[in-house]
């Protein structure tokens, strides 16, 4: 069994109309997926959609995991940090900075993780997304911020010279699945140049433009993923 997590961007994909609509009961709450043979689609953010510091991420992936989920790739949104990493790019992380709050399955008990993305799962996404796009990067290191606001231009000057790319979901996804033994792999749309990175200033209306032109290549690799798997 395999899982596809997504962000609002994938609310209304084709790909995933006609799927089955599956409640699963969890310790942290309900979680509805969509199922279709051996995949299922999980929206982190619910529908309507909750804002990404209300996201129960520990529902989502024990739900995964209740599910029997074997691996698990996630599509998220980010900014770039860095002017080589355009909008409209994709990008593979390889690790990822959260160094404030981080949920975790282990709140009453001494257990202590070792984090790390899963690198095999990883590479495998990138092979699939170069039969897609020419514009894909793999490694690069993800910050995820709490929101939801973006952040300042003198956070981003701070954040530039640790990460790559800046978002506000894939480590707390990421710090849980590990907890469970889900291995676990992202495609990161590329949607902005972080505040301040480029010399046009910032606008949601150009993030949201930014969204809509990756959003066919990324249902062209979740097609993939979905009908013929990994390589």
């Amino acid at each position: 069994m395999q899982a596809i997590i997504g962000g609002t961007s994938l609310l209304g994909s084709r790909i995933f109309s006609g799927w089955s609509d599956k409640k699963v009961k969890t310790p942290f709450g309900t979680v509805a997926v969509k199922a279709k043979g051996k995949t299922v689609f999980l929206q982190r953010h619910g529908n309507p959609p909750l804002p990404p510091h209300r996201i129960d991420h520990r529902a989502n992936i024990a739900a995964l995991k209740k599910l029997g989920v074997e691996k698990i790739l996630a599509v998220n949104s980010v900014g770039s940090l860095k002017a080589a990493i355009k909008p409209g790019s994709l990008a593979i992380p390889g690790d990822f900075i959260c160094p404030w709050h981080i949920p975790t399955f282990h709140d009453d008990d001494m257990r202590f993780l070792i984090p790390s993305m899963d690198e095999g799962l990883a590479r495998k996404v990138f092979k699939i997304c170069k039969e897609h796009t020419k514009t894909v990067r793999m490694g690069a290191v993800y910050v995820q911020t709490l929101g939801p606001r973006l952040e300042t231009k003198a956070e981003i000057n701070m954040l530039r010279r640790f990460g790559d790319i800046i978002g506000m979901t894939l480590a707390s996804e990421a710090t849980l699945a590990i907890e469970q033994g889900i291995p676990y792999a992202s495609i990161c749309s590329v949607d902005n140049y972080c505040n301040g990175i480029a010399k046009v200033p910032l606008t949601m209306d150009k993030i949201y433009e930014n969204v809509s032109k990756n959003e066919k290549t990324i249902e062209d690799i979740l097609d993939h993923f979905i009908t013929k798997g990994l390589p």
